[in-house]
């Protein structure tokens, strides 16, 4: 019953796009995909343009993005009660597949994850260099005040003075082997319970620009840490796993529509840490739609025209 509710849940997507660089020859036409994406911004945006380009391509396209937690949305293309979203490569090794350790290099473990979740009936396309991984970051008066930069340097100040160290974390870092406690362990860091607090995403920047928390969790694409003038903390022993984002299609529906991988590529190719920050401050710093916002690089990069 559960699935069958969620089957029902999304809307279709009805964006009036041609193809422009992508989706020539709508080698999609006739298919019907539905589009996941996790609730957050950036997942937002990554959602409506895989499905924008599908719509190019000639697809029906129904709009399932904006589902809770990382698990909602890999679990229903899993089930195949969604055919594709972003997903990325630090969450599908550690989080899906439960290794503890992430690989450093990128490619390698994009390949990794590849092989590993084909036997869960998903496949991984060519991956971007869109990199959302975990950062710690600090108001521009709190880095005057203690001048940390990197990682190894938070670690030696919260023990030379263990009240400096204040956090404001998601409920969902603070609990991930790839979030507090993994870092904690790997630079030797005990954070007291009391110096971290857990709030949501919007909070957390927002109160680590007041300084209401010496260092707050970031996401190193998210465009509120150029606009606020955070300053990111290095993860200088490469602790946090690569996050590079990628689509994820269910292997039945890839194998019934293989133009999806040609259709996706060269938006994909596209999208870096730049790409990400601009278009996802647009959203959280100015207030605007993630799918208008999305629409608007698909058509000024050329990928898509509208009628």
């Amino acid at each position: 019953m559960v699935a069958g509710c969620g089957l029902t849940s999304g809307s279709p997507m009805v964006d009036d796009v041609e193809p422009g660089t992508v989706g020539r020859g709508k080698p999609l036409e006739g298919a019907k995909l539905t589009v996941t994406s996790k609730e957050f911004t950036e997942q937002l945006i990554l959602g409506a343009i895989m499905g924008i380009a599908f719509q190019a391509a000639g697809a029906e396209v129904i709009d399932r993005t904006g589902i809770q937690g990382s698990v909602g949305s890999r679990e229903a293309v899993v089930k195949g009660e969604a055919d594709a979203g972003f997903e990325y490569t630090g969450t599908g090794w550690i989080t899906y597949l439960g290794n503890s350790r992430p690989i450093p290099d990128p490619r390698e473990q994009w390949l990794a994850v590849r092989e590993a979740d084909a036997k869960n009936g998903v496949t991984w396309l060519e991956p971007s260099e869109l990199n959302n991984t975990y950062a710690l970051a600090m108001n521009q008066a709190n880095y005057e005040r203690y001048r940390t930069r990197t990682l190894s340097e938070v670690a030696e100040l919260a023990t030379s003075d263990p009240g400096a160290v204040t956090l404001c974390v998601e409920g969902e870092f603070a609990n991930r082997a790839d979030g507090l406690p993994g870092l904690e362990k790997a630079y030797g860091m005990s954070i007291p319970a009391g110096n971290v607090t857990q709030m949501d995403t919007g909070i957390i920047y927002t109160q680590t620009a007041k300084g209401a928390c010496t260092y707050g969790e970031v996401f190193t694409t998210d465009g509120r840490i150029k606009s606020m003038n955070l300053v990111v903390m290095e993860d200088d022993k490469k602790f946090f796993p690569n996050y590079n984002a990628a689509p994820t299609v269910n292997s039945k529906t890839l194998k019934k529509w293989p133009a999806i991988a040609g259709v996706l590529a060269p938006v994909t190719e596209k999208l870096d840490n730049t790409v990400a920050q601009t278009l996802n401050a647009r959203v959280d710093v100015d207030g605007e739609d993630p799918h208008q916002v999305a629409l608007d690089w698909m058509v000024a990069e050329g990928f898509v025209k509208e009628r």
